[in-house]
């Protein structure tokens, strides 16, 4: 069972729900698709461009498709954008 983390932004979309255990994932897509049974919609959030995702620690280049074992922790990062720069 992965342990899926959703960001304070999303769990409007999870009925509130922090954290949601999924059987039978082995890639994030996967974990996305069993989100987006529980909770139409939320897939495409969690999918957005300005989300990061972390598996066991580690922010993955490959997304979608980096593998999830069953005991991973997946966490959905919100980006953090910077400011405008100041004048000199």
């Amino acid at each position: 069972m992965a342990h899926v983390f959703i960001p304070t932004l999303l769990r409007a979309a999870t009925g509130g729900a922090s954290e949601v255990t999924v059987t039978g994932c082995s890639t994030v897509r996967e974990v996305v698709d069993a989100l987006e049974e529980l909770f139409p919609g939320v897939g495409a959030k969690l999918t957005g461009p300005n989300m990061a995702i972390a598996v066991d620690g580690e922010v993955s280049p490959i997304g979608l498709m980096e593998h999830v074992g069953p005991d991973s922790e997946v966490h959905f990062v919100t980006a953090i954008k910077g400011g405008a720069a100041r004048p000199r």
